[in-house]
This record gives structure tokens, sequence and C-alpha cells, in this order.
């Protein structure tokens, strides 16, 4: 890699098409004033006064807004959300972003929007702290009818992109947008289409796609304790991708990441050191877009 090579890559990407399939939330900021503190009449408990409220793409969303910052030409979502004012919310804030393409995100009566309400105490001179976070979620199983919805776009889109991301962000299987159903359709996309896929409770069950995960990830998809070393993570690495035939990421903090080729061959990334308060939120979301566009 040089600046030319680089800048070549870079220079495509506002030619490519990418589809993201997978769980898109609302990510809710409530800005509250303490200033504005007080007392309800009526339960005598404190009362948070909001004074500011934003929303936007969280979860798959962070993905897209990598996605969005890179410059990505269209950008195709398969997703869901309720017919509800969280729903209403995290499509405007989608429609508002260039490129994105919202013919395959389903509004649905099944399903409640996903949501992270993040209430945030705003004080003078002092970065936001956040309070306990409201979570709104599916707890039951996505039904058939929207499990088939999102398949049948997968499949009619797969053949018009040039790369998928696949990104399952719900505590519980079924529950989500990446179901079996859709899972199934992944093995039929034809082969020289690059998947990237990342799920919070790990791929063990997703068929042989680029596989992007952390090194926790990595030791409980081998069934590992841990990984101590560098040298250990590499061959693990090594032999998954061998295992699959295709490509595996696996991201370590501030030591950099590793890639491993379907031959075997592995390489080191070593990370920019970042001085001070960072928020490490949505680390992993940004390899994962740029991985999948570069």
């Amino acid at each position: 890699m040089n600046p030319h090579r680089f800048e070549e890559i870079t220079a495509r990407y506002r030619k490519l098409q990418i589809a993201i399939v997978g769980d898109f939330c609302l990510d809710r900021y409530l800005e509250i004033d303490p200033a504005l503190a007080e007392d309800s009449i009526e339960t005598g408990l404190p009362v948070y006064n909001v004074t500011r409220v934003r929303s936007q793409p969280g979860a798959a969303g962070t993905v897209l807004n990598n996605l969005v910052a890179l410059g990505v030409g269209k950008l195709h979502l398969i997703g869901f959300c309720g017919e509800d004012g969280e729903g209403y919310e995290l499509q405007r804030a989608l429609a508002s972003l260039p490129g994105v393409n919202l013919d395959h995100f389903i509004t649905t009566p099944l399903r409640r929007t996903f949501t992270y309400c993040k209430p945030l105490v705003m004080e003078p001179g002092k970065p936001p702290r956040e309070l306990n976070r409201l979570d709104s979620k599916n707890w039951t199983p996505t039904p058939p009818e929207v499990a088939g919805a999102l398949a049948d776009s997968l499949r009619k889109l797969a053949s018009n992109v040039d790369a998928i991301i696949v990104m399952d962000q719900v505590d519980v299987a079924e529950t989500g947008v990446v179901t079996q159903h859709v899972l199934d359709t992944l093995q039929s996309i034809p082969e020289n289409i690059p998947i990237v896929a990342d799920s919070r409770r790990g791929l063990r069950e997703y068929p042989p796609v680029i596989f992007k995960m952390n090194a926790a990830e990595l030791a409980r998809l081998t069934e590992e304790k841990e990984y101590q070393s560098l040298d250990q993570v590499k061959e693990a690495a090594s032999q998954l991708a061998i295992r699959n035939g295709r490509e595996v990421v696996i991201t370590m903090a501030e030591r950099g990441f590793v890639g491993a080729l379907p031959n075997g061959e592995v390489s080191t990334c070593p990370a920019l050191p970042v001085r001070g308060e960072i928020d490490i939120v949505g680390a992993g979301d940004s390899v994962t877009a740029h991985i999948a566009a570069a």
C-alpha cells in the first residue's frame, strides 16, 4: 500500500453500491440540564428536565453513517422499523443521508422500532454524563412474513450491488433482521460479491462469508478461554480463514487488527495512537464499513 494505491481505491467509493442487511436502531439522546432540576409534586421524586432531543441511526445505522462519510455512492438498506414514533424518527434520519435507498426498508405493525434512549446530563465545562439507558427491543421471534420479505429483498438486490454488509445487533436469536431465513439466503449469493458479517452474538451459525470480529469473539468461536498473544490470534485467524475459504478480520483495539486470507496468509495493521478522552462506541462498526468499501 502507498498513497497512490490508497487514492486509487478510495476514488472508486462514489461509484459503489453497497447493501446493508441488519438491525437499524434509533439512537435517541435526551440532553438534561441539571440546573433545571425539580421534584415531582405527585411523587416527590427528582425530575430531569430535557432541554434538547436529538436522534440518529444506530447499530447497523452506525455502519451506514461511516459509509456515508466515506462517500459511497448508493446504499441499499434491508431492515425494518415499527409503525411508531420511533420508526418515524428513524426513517426520517435515514432518508436525510445522501445516497440512501429505502425501497427495501420495511415499516410493519408486527415489530417495534429498536431504540436506544440515552439520557445525558449536560454540565458546563464537563463531558456529557450518561444515565441509565432505556432500551426498546423485540423479544419475540420475527414473524415469518417479515423475515421472508427481508430475504426476498436480499435475493433481489444481490446481483446489483458491489458488496453486502450483514450487521446483527440483537441479543436474542431470531428476534431481529438477521434470521435463519436471511442466513440461508446468503448462501445462494454468488461468491464474487464480498459479504462482510459482524454479529453481537458471534458468527458460529453463519455461512462462510468474510468474518469480522474482535479477539474475544474469536476466542468464543474457537472455544478458547482467551488469546494471550498476537501470534495466537494470527494462528487462529489463519486457520479460520482456511476452513471457511474466506477472509477473516480480527480487531484488537489499541493493537490494531489482524487480517487472514483463505490461503492462510496473515498480515497485521497497527492502530493509530489516540490521546485524551475518547468514545470507543462504534469503533468496530467503523472497521466494518471501511473493510467492505475497500
